[in-house]
């Protein structure tokens, strides 16, 4: 048989153990703080029905699914002439799920029956997106989503800017929330006598931290836009003072747009319940948000680390219909989404995991051969039973190998069972950091290690 390279694809990642154990140190964080607002759980598939996932996220996201080819000859019969986009749909059916939010839409459809609204609903579960890797960016990624459905009350978005903060909080991450609200950009869109180019204003300014204003003017004339109108965006851009004086501009400026005066309303309402709520986190208006997928209809977030350059790590808003488009019409839902991988890379960066997550095992017992094994596994069972994680070493090899692995693995405790202590009934307890050992009886150990 032919030797294999050993290698997976682009933008994905193997997680080794201490990996792992720091990522669920962060989903466990995030799941804690879900839970404290009573969110629920659930899961979907990985793969998702083409037509589900088609049409939602904008022209570029339909551009980054991974669409799967159908199983059995699904070459017979296609007249692979034709345009691709014709081709497409006959030879892959099903997706890998973009993000979670579509698919939840979908689940509260097809179950209506057995969700009760409003309902809350959390979700970690990877997605995939043919996206470039990079820093920061994965083909294959977690999120972590939070979702309300059912009302259209503000105080939903305050909860979601609340589980940010406490998220981000517990974690040690500094951050910076950016809110804004897609009726506002769909007002600035109306005064500047351009609202059919909504989405193409919206994705090219929502790249203005990426590519700065004069590249995102060049996007806009690209898009379709004249001079006039890209000269009526400037007013906008150079809105400055706290939340409430942007605000108030902007209510001026909208004086005949109804659909930015009722997203100038929104983002009072909501500012002036964060403003109540003491949060510890950062919390501004930025109105050059625009996140690009086109389900969004009211408040959108995002939440960039202060302390490390990398893309945004949190990020959701307000959707008014998406269960409309299976079927379900007139149910209004928001949620956030935060990102693991690029959480994990802040907490890396910064060196803020907390210590001890890896170690699996606290203590090891050293193995002298089949009399001392035997009794260690009663000792070991009894560990286990109250919480203490404990591996007996699984050959008798020489003491020196079995203490060298104890230090590789980084356990910190080891503990011996010879003739002396199995004549006696105790254990003896070895620190590896500090090297001191103490002779104890079983129950004083598990108070000891607990």
């Amino acid at each position: 048989m032919a030797t294999v390279k050993c290698s997976i694809p682009k933008g994905t990642r193997d997680f080794l153990p201490v990996e792992m154990a720091r990522r669920n140190y962060i989903f466990d964080t995030i799941r804690s703080v879900f839970r404290a607002f009573a969110f629920e759980p659930i899961e979907t598939p990985s793969l998702e029905n083409l037509s589900t996932l088609m049409g939602k996220y904008g022209e570029e996201g339909d551009k980054l699914l991974f669409k799967v080819l159908n199983s059995g000859d699904f070459m017979d019969g296609v007249d692979f002439t034709q345009d691709y986009h014709k081709v497409a749909p006959q030879i892959c059916e099903r997706g890998l799920r973009y993000d979670l939010t579509v698919p939840f839409a979908r689940f509260v459809v097809q179950h209506r029956d057995q969700v009760v609204l409003p309902f809350r609903r959390y979700q970690l579960q990877p997605v995939w997106r043919a996206d470039r890797p990079q820093k920061g960016r994965y083909r294959e990624f977690y999120q972590c989503d939070a979702d309300m459905i059912g009302s259209t009350s503000l105080l939903n978005e305050l909860e979601l800017v609340q589980m940010i903060d406490m998220v981000f909080g517990k974690l040690g991450i500094n951050v910076c929330v950016k809110i804004n609200n897609r009726k506002v950009l769909a007002g600035i869109a109306e005064m500047i006598g351009a609202p059919e180019r909504l989405v193409d204003i919206t994705v090219a300014i929502d790249k203005l931290d990426k590519i700065g204003l004069d590249n995102v003017r060049a996007e806009l004339r690209e898009r379709g836009l004249d001079e006039e109108q890209i000269e009526a965006l400037d007013p906008v851009f150079s809105l400055s003072g706290s939340a409430q004086d942007k605000l108030s501009a902007l209510a001026g400026m909208f004086a005949s747009v109804e659909v930015g005066q009722k997203g100038v309303e929104e983002l009072k309402t909501l500012f002036g319940f964060i403003e109540s709520a003491a949060l510890r986190c950062d919390v501004e208006l930025d109105l050059t948000l625009a996140r690009g997928l086109n389900y969004y209809t009211g408040a959108i977030f995002e939440v960039k680390a202060k302390d490390v350059q990398i893309g945004s790590i949190c990020g959701g808003g307000r959707y008014d219909n998406l269960t409309g488009i299976f079927g379900m019409p007139d149910v209004s839902g928001v949620g956030i989404s935060f990102g693991a991988d690029r959480i994990y890379d802040v907490l890396t960066e910064l060196q803020a995991f907390p210590e001890g997550l890896e170690q699996a095992a606290r203590v090891m017992f050293i193995n002298f051969g089949p009399a001392e094994q035997a009794a260690c596994v009663g000792i070991a069972a009894r560990l286990r039973a109250n919480g203490i994680g404990t591996l007996i070493y699984p050959d008798a090899a020489k003491m020196k190998k079995q203490m060298e692995y104890a230090n590789r693995k980084g356990i910190p405790y080891v503990a011996f069972v010879g003739e002396s202590e199995m004549r006696d009934g105790t254990v003896t307890l070895k620190n590896m950091h500090d090297g001191s050992q103490e002779t104890l009886a079983v129950e004083e150990m598990i108070n000891r290690l607990k």
